[in-house]
């Protein structure tokens, strides 16, 4: 039966499969990147190897013929019509193909098989002999389009009587004239002195524009006749049809840019604002590593801006066409994140969706998976992880079959995954796997000349997103921001300027307009990071910690009480 990609059920899809359907020549259509979107039941009878479903799958997986492959892959490289004649299997054919083009664009290819063993038969048996031309003409007189015979002089031997009707001829008045005087802009002559095929080209007959087939006829290696075909239908009817294949296309890129929508990366490099050493070096390892399919961890502190990098290097990468999923691995429980990153069976477990359901995995299939707060992933979890790492597959929950995936990992955290292997809480095998290409995304107070562009930058989002006018800020304002120590990073700026422009009153941000706190608060928020620094340095051990910040043991624990942190050792 006719396969074709799912694109909906419309009344014109219904209508172009049927009449692809009845057509008993071989006709196949593919993409740009060569996939098959679809081919009829005579080219299935011909060329197809195996059972599978063609549509989807790569031409060359499909189709048996490799110079039929050749053909469809040249014409959507060069962007002209192709003609070859094949000797196959079941006899002689005839290959025709031509681009599908959208906008002066190749978007894919259109080729027809068309079996001429019959017809060249018995045109060479008419050619050698008499004997059989009663039988011929018989044939060629039943036949409702035009056919033309013309001998190696190029004149007529034979013209059916449905071409005679069609231009208004007798057909004693055409046998044995040149054929050029008889059809007005033929190339039958053409055809006798180069031995190539011309199929299905536009030929303008008695003011109209028609589909003619011309050709040759060899006997012994040479050229001894040529037989021209014209079909007695308007060109519009084939313009009618290709718009409609055409509107189909068009209802795929839709569809695909939706998808895109969905599963995009929203920035790029140009979105990550800095121009420190650091963040210059940083942004050329992203473009670096981009062309790769090597595994990335994003390391740095919470608001730093490690999202950010994994979008840019998904779009600076060659996989920037296909999807990009995200999944936050703390923002779900252990249960319901192994079931979200690698899908589930029908049945798998009380309440699953019937028919099951794909994982993050496989929606990423041919992009890129960004694991967020990889740190808090799950022993248990770890593992399977480290099974797609090391041979590229991964089983849905509740069930025992591998299921192969291309897919990019790309991993972030904001803690000290090494520090993490020493205490047991993270696989030693995957940290190893996943520290292939590490890109370290400095805190903002280690690249303080980048906040005035910071600032101007997120000045001008926020003013945007807020339907605002846009501001400027105080110079009094940009040094007091240039000297605060950030522990919430380039996040806490975006949100301390989103406040500031909602309670200034006036079309420049100073100093009152800052959430400037008091010298007393400032050294705690200093003194209660650097604590946190230190205990996450040693692994949460407090003595450790204490000797590390060169205070007293009493002290240290006095201060972790005050500031209610805990910590074990």
């Amino acid at each position: 039966m006719w396969r074709c990609s799912d694109l909906g059920r419309s009344r014109e899809e219904e209508l172009l499969r049927a009449v692809l359907e009845i057509n008993h020549h071989g006709l196949i259509e593919i993409d740009r990147n060569g996939t098959v979107l679809s081919l009829n039941p005579a080219m299935e009878r011909m060329l197809v190897s195996g059972a599978k479903e063609a549509a989807g799958r790569p031409v060359a997986e499909v189709v048996s013929c490799r110079q039929v492959v050749a053909t469809l892959l040249n014409v959507l490289t060069s962007g002209q019509s192709v003609a070859v004649s094949l000797a196959l299997p079941g006899g002689e054919f005839l290959f025709h193909c031509l681009p599908v083009r959208r906008k002066d664009e190749v978007v894919g290819a259109v080729g027809e098989l068309r079996d001429v063993t019959p017809l060249k038969r018995a045109l060479e048996q008419k050619v050698a002999g008499q004997e059989t031309v009663a039988l011929l003409e018989d044939a060629l007189e039943n036949i409702y389009n035009g056919v033309v015979v013309v001998d190696r002089d190029a004149r007529v031997i034979l013209f059916n009587r449905a071409y005679c009707r069609f231009l208004g001829l007798k057909q004693e008045e055409v046998l044995g004239r040149p054929v050029w005087e008889v059809i007005e802009n033929t190339r039958m002559h053409v055809v006798l002195q180069t031995g190539r095929a011309e199929i299905e080209e536009v030929q303008r007959i008695k003011g109209h524009d028609m589909i003619c087939s011309r050709i040759p006829i060899y006997k012994d290696g040479r050229v001894t006749a040529a037989v021209g075909f014209v079909m007695f239908r308007d060109i519009q009817e084939l313009y009618q049809l290709m718009r409609r294949v055409d509107r189909l296309q068009s209802e795929l890129e839709y569809y695909q840019g939706e998808l895109m929508r969905h599963y995009g990366a929203r920035y790029s490099l140009d979105d990550i604002i800095g121009s420190s050493p650091r963040m210059q070096s940083l942004k050329e390892l992203v473009r670096k590593v981009a062309r790769s399919d090597s595994t990335v961890l994003i390391l740095g502190e919470s608001g730093t801006g490690k999202e950010l990098f994994a979008h840019a290097l998904h779009n600076a990468s060659p996989r920037r066409t296909r999807p990009f999923v995200r999944v936050n691995c703390a923002a779900l429980p252990e249960s319901l994140l192994e079931a979200e990153l690698f899908g589930y069976r029908e049945g798998a477990f009380t309440g699953a969706r019937k028919g099951g359901r794909t994982g993050k995995f496989e929606e990423a299939a041919g992009g890129t998976l960004f694991l967020d707060e990889i740190g808090e992933m799950p022993l248990t979890m770890q593992s399977k992880l480290l099974r797609f790492l090391q041979e590229k597959e991964i089983e849905r929950l509740g069930d025992n079959r591998s299921i192969e995936v291309d897919v990019r990992l790309v991993a972030a955290t904001n803690r000290n995954l090494e520090d993490m292997v020493g205490r047991g809480v993270f696989r030693e095998d995957l940290f190893y796997r996943l520290n292939v290409v590490v890109l370290e995304i400095p805190p903002l107070r280690e690249r303080r000349e980048d906040i005035p562009l910071l600032v101007e930058h997120l000045l001008g989002k926020l003013s945007s997103r807020m339907g605002n006018s846009r501001k400027t800020i105080h110079p009094a304002a940009l040094e007091y921001l240039a000297g605060y120590h950030w522990p919430g990073n380039v996040r806490e700026l975006e949100n301390i300027l989103e406040r500031a422009l909602n309670v200034s009153t006036e079309d420049i941000i100073t100093i009152r307009d800052l959430p400037v706190k008091p010298l007393k608060k400032a050294v705690e928020d200093l003194e209660k990071d650097m604590i946190c620094r230190a205990l996450e340095a040693t692994g949460g051990n407090r003595m450790a910690a204490a000797r590390l910040l060169g205070v007293g043991k009493t002290a240290f624990y006095e201060k972790l009480n005050r500031y209610n942190l805990r910590a074990g050792g």
